[in-house]
Parts: C-alpha cells; structure tokens; sequence
C-alpha cells in the first residue's frame, strides 16, 4: 500500500475534525502503520483500513495535537465512537 493509499484511507468524514495529511502521515509512522488497539495492520493484512483518531474525542474538548492522536483499525475506531 503506498503512502497516498494509507493517508487518503486514514481520513476522517467530519470536516470539523480534520487533521492535516502531513499531521496524519506523522501518526501514522510514529506508530508504525499498526492499530493501537488490536495491533493489525495493512502489512500483515492488505483488508486493514487505518484511520487517525482522537484519544480524547472532539465531542470532550479534544484537540488535534499530535499527543492527542493515534492510528486505529476502522473496526477498533468504529467501536470506540465517542468514548475514552
């Protein structure tokens, strides 16, 4: 999977939470392409769909520092929803 194909997979659909690409790529690779929750990822597994998620929601006042950012599976980011 290239960098563009990771990046445009990883991308949130609520535009009030958007996180810059460079910011994205930056999460991505600080955790080195692999879900922090379950540990799958598209090396392992080409099905695996990272997205960047907010460790503290944006619906609880979180932001989009990097420090407040981590890369989840869409199924593990599906079942957190707003929750810590």
């Amino acid at each position: 999977m290239t960098r563009e194909q990771l990046l445009l997979k990883s991308k949130t659909k609520n535009e009030r939470r958007t996180i810059p690409l460079n910011v994205r790529w930056i999460v991505l690779k600080r955790d080195n392409y692999t879900c922090k929750k379950c540990g799958r990822s598209p090396g392992k597994d080409q099905t695996t769909e990272l997205e960047i998620d907010h460790i503290m929601p944006v619906a609880k006042n979180g932001t989009n520092d990097i420090s407040n950012l981590e890369t989840l599976c869409h199924e593990c980011n599906q079942g957190k929803k707003d929750r810590i």
